[in-house]
């Protein structure tokens, strides 16, 4: 994870804008409320896009209540590791162009994690 937090506040149905089609899919990845205001880094499991990512986990409001994510809007199809700070990974995801991946983040790293 980016080592700061952000002040954001909450935002509602509507707001966020995805970029998806052809090979540009998006990705959330569901927290809980405790990772409010966090950044969570991903980056191209092959390495092809080149650096690390990050999204700030924020407070969503929409029709059936409360939720907290991260959003990525618009990444390139592949497969992409969510990482749970700088060295270790929390999972894997693969993102299609065209859809949203979801990705609900662990309440805690495996054990065998490095």
């Amino acid at each position: 994870m980016h080592g700061h937090r952000h002040a954001y506040g909450p935002t509602e149905s509507g707001t966020v804008l995805l970029d998806l089609g052809g090979d540009t899919g998006a990705l959330i990845i569901y927290t809980g409320r405790d990772l409010r205001g966090r950044e969570i880094e991903i980056s191209r499991a092959d390495g092809a896009a080149g650096p690390r990512t990050h999204s700030a986990v924020r407070e969503r409001i929409v029709r059936d209540g409360v939720f907290h994510s991260a959003v990525y809007p618009d990444l390139p199809a592949g497969l992409y590791t969510v990482w749970w700070d700088d060295s270790t990974p929390a999972g894997a995801i693969s993102v299609t162009g065209g859809e949203i991946a979801e990705f609900t983040w662990p309440t805690s790293v495996s054990p065998g994690a490095d």
